[in-house]
């Protein structure tokens, strides 16, 4: 949000010409711990989880990072597909966030 913001500034002030971002993007953990899928691992979740992964998609819905380890035992596809599940809805909500805080933040042009 900081970033989009100062661009914006330097936009609204003829620093730039046109905004260089090409979109939005969020981030999220998620994982298998007690054998069912979480989001947002929180530091003891994190600790004890069977999976661990950070997921990075854009506001196109595109991915830009997936990445994941299986720390105890591994995981099947089933699990890898709730995971990206779980990642996608959590990265939604915080796009929608980033959104919403830019929006009601917005210089004049």
């Amino acid at each position: 949000l900081a970033l989009v913001q100062a661009l914006q500034s330097m936009q609204y002030n003829k620093r730039l010409s046109k905004d260089p971002l090409r979109f939005l993007i969020g981030a999220v953990s998620v994982g298998i711990v007690n054998g069912q899928p979480v989001l947002d691992l929180d530091y003891a979740q994190d600790s004890t989880a069977q999976t661990d992964m950070n997921v990075v998609m854009n506001d196109q819905g595109d991915f830009i990072e997936i990445q994941g380890t299986a720390e105890t035992k591994p995981f099947n596809a089933a699990q890898l597909n709730s995971m990206l599940s779980l990642a996608h809805d959590g990265i939604q909500t915080i796009l929608k966030a980033q959104q919403r805080a830019l929006h009601a933040t917005e210089q004049p042009a």
